[in-house]
């Protein structure tokens, strides 16, 4: 006779049993898969023992497929890139959420980009494609891969995205997983994956830098390990920024030196291959030689540690700022730091590891972190948060705390920006802010929310807009209305507005149109430091000129109510100062001298207001006898 058995709800009767749940790095390059076994996370290999899956899709025509699926993916696409470019898709991470003006050099590419509202496609033989739907084989692939190591379906996975992967870039990724029939657990950022990784399995603690410089995105993030506790401190980076960046300057040169010229997209493809080929090459010897195929023509070119290093160095310079702007925001002193995790292919370039180690200067008593596979990092950390939250870790889920990029608020009067959320603020956060009316019996509000680090709207991006009707006629200002932000763990963003006194409210969940370029973001960011002063005076500005507006609008309405109580010239002068205030809001660039017409404005109708004060403590006596008061 079998025992009762007694479960938790929702939890497996069977205590033997564990949910499978994995964790993908998505790349620019290469993506993997890893998964927690035997208490250990490891990378899943594919049948031929291969643990990294080339990020390359080739989209077939119907001959060509011989009744399969139409397409290649991994190793096989890989293959076919330089004799079929325009139909091997490589690096289409860097197009998620781009339009084709977003896109440096595309020229360059030897792609047929299709520009479309939102977000980009490619041409190819089997339609146009969107980076979404690449990504999204790409995941299906390793999703294959897991079910076929485990033999049974997984439930759930965690997929890395870069640190400066905004909102719209982040649900990119979720619909890519959507398609590829993945139930996403939740997004983390690179970085953090990677120090998850780096934390637990050599109990690290204290305060590391991650240096993540993959195919085609840079990022830099500081973080603060402390008992199983990952906090991120603060955050930067470029992504439109990676190896793919070395090996286009790499080609460019070969080709140059040996006096050629790539015309075709099948040339530019094969002298990408070639200099990729080489720079692997010279991460371990001194010299190698760049060979690809030109118009027909074998080209081969010597190329020299020194040289790729001489090309490559501008391009590390470009990191190397971004760290030190990360530890200026994190008020963070270089020797504070106890180490920096290398992540990503790029950095096996010597160059890269030397370069990092000399910012820190010659007396710093950390190091630069290399003995964790650069290439395996992330995905073993996403493993580990996987396992955590499908429940099957011993000590339970992790405490992940990482950041938002960008500021998010909203639009004020005057085109003024109102941070609700500030950048590198921990997430999941919640923040609510109470606005009113602004003018009397204003019975609706246009919510504008907008993300950046200006203060004008115009400077700012536009995340979404909408309305809060039914707010119940009041005079200006009584009206009180409660404006919720709220970033979920995926770092997805949804605002709430809601009038107090009625209850009435409206919602949005944002999601993006596709289409805020990579490289905007640091722009951005770089932007708000530049123009701190001039956005600090422009908002004063904006501020006093609301303000003038204000008084304005309440002394007429005053006039149209209780101008009786005024003498003629005394309604003369009030009309002339109204005149005044009106003129200098709109003609004055000086903040202070809007602020003192407000001022004239304000002393010279004390008297009115005062009148008007006793007539309505007279209206409000007549008829009452002295007790009733």
């Amino acid at each position: 006779m079998a025992l009762l058995q007694i479960s938790e709800p929702g939890a497996s009767p069977d205590p033997h049993q564990r949910r499978i749940a994995v964790g993908i790095d998505l790349g620019t390059t290469h993506s993997l898969v890893a998964a927690v076994r035997h208490g250990v996370a490891e990378c899943l290999p594919d049948a031929a023992g291969r643990v990294l899956l080339p990020s390359a899709v080739r989209y077939l025509d119907a001959s060509d497929s011989s009744g399969g699926s139409g397409r290649a993916i991994g190793h096989s696409a890989l293959a076919a890139q330089a004799e079929d470019p325009q139909n091997t898709l490589v690096s289409f991470k860097r197009f998620m959420g781009r339009r084709l003006a977003d896109i440096a050099a595309s020229e360059k590419l030897p792609y047929r980009f299709v520009d479309r509202p939102g977000m980009l496609a490619l041409a190819t033989v089997a339609g146009e494609k969107t980076p979404v739907e690449a990504s999204a084989e790409i995941l299906a692939s390793l999703r294959q891969r897991a079910e076929d190591t485990f033999d049974d379906e997984l439930f759930g996975v965690v997929i890395t995205v870069p640190a400066y992967f905004d909102d719209a870039q982040r649900q990119a990724t979720k619909d890519a997983a959507q398609l590829a029939g993945l139930n996403v657990l939740r997004l983390i950022s690179e970085p953090t994956a990677a120090a998850v990784a780096y934390g637990l399995d050599h109990g690290s603690e204290g305060l590391y830098a991650v240096y993540d410089f993959g195919g085609g995105t840079f990022d830099i993030s500081l973080l603060r390990l402390t008992q199983g506790v990952f906090e991120v401190v603060a955050t930067g980076g470029d992504a439109a920024l990676g190896g793919d960046d070395i090996d286009h300057a790499l080609a460019d040169w070969a080709i140059a030196t040996a006096g050629a010229v790539a015309a075709t997209a099948q040339d530019k493809r094969a002298a990408l291959v070639a200099a990729r080929a080489a720079k692997e090459a010279l991460s371990s010897a001194q010299a190698t030689t760049w060979r690809a195929t030109i118009a027909g023509q074998t080209l081969e070119v010597n190329v020299a540690r020194a040289q790729l290093e001489q090309l490559a160095r501008p391009l590390i310079e470009r990191t190397l700022r971004e760290v030190r702007r990360v530890l200026r925001d994190a008020k963070v002193a270089p020797n504070e730091v106890q180490g920096v995790v290398m992540v990503g292919g790029s950095t096996r370039m010597p160059l890269v590891r030397t370069a990092v180690g000399e910012l820190f200067g010659p007396s710093w008593p950390g190091q630069v972190l290399t003995n964790v596979n650069p290439d395996e990092v992330v995905a073993l950390g996403a493993a580990i948060q996987a396992n955590a939250l499908a429940g099957n870790a011993k000590e339970g889920e992790l405490l992940l705390l990482d950041v938002i990029a960008l500021s998010l608020g909203l639009e004020t009067m005057g085109g003024l920006v109102e941070r609700i959320i500030e950048r590198n603020t921990t997430i999941p956060v919640a923040k609510a802010q109470d606005f009113t009316t602004f003018k009397d019996g204003q019975t609706a509000m246009a919510i504008h929310v907008l993300q950046g680090e200006r203060d004008r709207v115009e400077d700012c991006r536009s995340l979404a807009r909408f309305e809060l009707r039914g707010i119940p006629p009041m005079v200006a200002g009584a009206a009180r209305i409660r404006v919720a932000f709220q970033v979920d763990a995926d770092g997805l963003l949804s605002v709430s507005a809601k009038e107090l006194s009625s209850g009435v409210e409206a919602a949005v969940t944002v999601k993006p149109s596709y289409g805020l370029a990579d490289e905007d973001i640091a722009r951005m960011l770089s932007e708000g430091f530049k123009h701190a002063d001039a956005d600090m005076a422009a908002r004063s500005l904006g501020e006093a000129r609301v303000e003038a507006e204000r008084m304005v609008l309440a002394t007429r309405a005053a006039l149209a109510a209780d101008g009786a109580l005024l003498s003629p010239a005394e309604t003369v002068e009030v009309e002339r100062l109204l005149g005044e205030t009106t003129r200098i809001a709109r003609e004055s660039q000086d903040a202070h001298a809007v602020e003192a017409a407000v001022k004239t404005l304000a002393s010279g109708t004390e008297a009115f207001a005062a009148a008007r004060m006793n007539q309505s403590i007279r209206q409000a006596l007549a008829g009452k006898r002295l007790e009733e008061v």
